[in-house]
């Protein structure tokens, strides 16, 4: 049970480092909207994953039939990135008081559903994601018992939650010594990078796919 327990550790740890328009928006939410935003962000994060966790190691084939819908899952995502990128890149301000300096938003029960909602679209709507769980699943599923494999994902996701908590908290406590001027300079810059990752997918989905059939 320790190995399957070291074996979730390390696949949380993959899973926390790795770089996708999901950690940028992290930052980005906590920055913009404070803790609050953060939260319920990674919370949309988190279903999606454990969703995810669930189906591709009880109905696996049932994700593999969902992965022949790679492309249309993929575009379906990359024009949702796009569409977020474009928002925040060009139309998305920075609140400030009236002395100038920086507010956060009160967000109400609507904003905290659609921050959530954003989180949870943006995990399940990247291929990628459903990839790595499904050859993780698959790959654990024959050399280990499902306590195991229970162990391994179980680890994973706490620790990826974990990872993500310390994500939200250190990018709410920088925004205090963040000008609005930075603020939306920080907005503008996670915009772009959202477009880049839509267009990335957009190419992988295009070029790298075909090239794999």
């Amino acid at each position: 049970m320790i190995e399957a327990l070291l074996k979730g550790l390390a696949l949380g740890f993959i899973l926390a480092l790795s770089v996708g328009p999901v950690i940028f928006t992290i930052i980005k939410q906590s920055i913009y909207n404070g803790h609050e935003g953060g939260f319920s962000f990674v919370a949309g994060v988190w279903i999606s994953d454990i969703l995810l966790v669930i189906l591709s190691n009880a109905f696996t084939e049932l994700v593999k039939e969902l992965l022949e819908y790679k492309k249309l899952i993929g575009y379906t995502g990359s024009g949702f990135l796009l569409a977020m990128g474009v928002y925040y890149l060009f139309f998305k301000k920075a609140k400030t008081a009236s002395n100038g300096d920086a507010i956060v938003v009160k967000l109400g029960r609507k904003d905290h559903t659609q921050i959530l909602l954003s989180g949870f679209l943006i995990n399940t709507l990247n291929p990628s994601v459903i990839i790595f769980w499904l050859v993780n699943a698959t790959a654990f599923a024959v050399s280990h018992t499902l306590q195991q494999r229970i162990v391994i994902f179980t680890t994973c996701i706490l620790f990826n939650m974990l990872a993500d908590v310390a994500k939200v908290l250190l990018a709410g406590s920088l925004r205090k010594r963040l000008t609005p001027h930075n603020i939306s300079l920080i907005t503008r810059i996670s915009g772009a990078i959202l477009i880049v990752f839509a267009f990335a997918l957009i190419y992988g989905i295009i070029f790298l796919s075909d090239r794999v059939h």
